[in-house]
């Protein structure tokens, strides 16, 4: 027993060693703050004392999370898959952060349907889980660097553990490996800079990807703009 209690008390003051002190002026960029996990998340982060600023994919939402948190929490309309916004949103970060640099940016938006079998799909449909997931990721993540750089900051990428099994097609869980590819050569590449790069795999949320009413509407979509040949294929009951 008095081991056991030895070991924990060496835990924590081990672990008490990287907690982050002095959260005063760091600022910390949060993406997919609409609903749900990036939206607890930043009001969590703004109660810690970090400057908080959560990006949004509509207005009424950045209205909605402002109106709850403190004055120091700020909001900007972002859409991942325009690189018009993503310049705007970096514009705004950088005025924002003055010289002090960016201490965090934390990656949740995320893009889920189409999912269907992938003959069901057109290059398009991949392109609209991509161009979010991944493709935007990887653009903001690249335009933020100079100001990650300079605060010595850190890239925590969140992935969706249920992305890594490719149980259906689309471009969901290619986007989910993408972005663990992605994260893992950046930690290597950041590493001479102070640059810390962490992928978080966190459980089930019910989001887009397993909401049973969104997925059925998207799967009659596709289904009936089918080609017969691909249809019949299939068959009535298949589908």
């Amino acid at each position: 027993i008095l081991a056991s209690i030895l070991s924990l008390i060496i835990y924590w003051l081990i672990r008490d060693r990287y907690r982050v002190r002095n959260l005063s002026g760091k600022y910390v960029f949060v993406t997919g703050c609409d609903t749900g996990l990036g939206n607890i998340l930043a009001k969590w982060l703004d109660k810690r004392g970090f400057c908080v600023i959560a990006a949004c994919a509509t207005e009424k939402a950045g209205q909605e999370l402002q109106s709850c948190s403190s004055l120091s929490l700020k909001t900007v309309n972002l859409n991942l898959a325009d690189s018009n916004s993503i310049a705007r949103a970096v514009v705004f970060v950088t005025e924002e952060t003055a010289d002090k640099g960016l201490f965090g940016l934390v990656s949740n938006a995320e893009g889920t349907a189409p999912v269907a079998p992938t003959d069901w799909l057109r290059i398009e449909d991949f392109h609209l889980v991509l161009d979010v997931n991944l493709l935007g990721l990887i653009e903001i993540t690249l335009k933020l660097l100079p100001l990650l750089k300079k605060a010595e900051g850190r890239v925590v990428n969140l992935i969706n553990a249920k992305g890594l099994m490719a149980f259906v097609g689309g471009g969901y869980s290619l986007s989910k490996w993408g972005m663990e590819a992605f994260s893992d050569s950046l930690r290597i590449e950041m590493q001479h800079f102070g640059v810390k790069v962490s992928i978080v795999e966190h459980g089930f949320f019910k989001t887009g990807v397993v909401n049973s009413g969104i997925t059925e509407k998207h799967l009659f979509r596709l289904w009936n703009r089918l080609a017969p040949e691909i249809r019949n294929s299939y068959g009535e009951k298949y589908f």
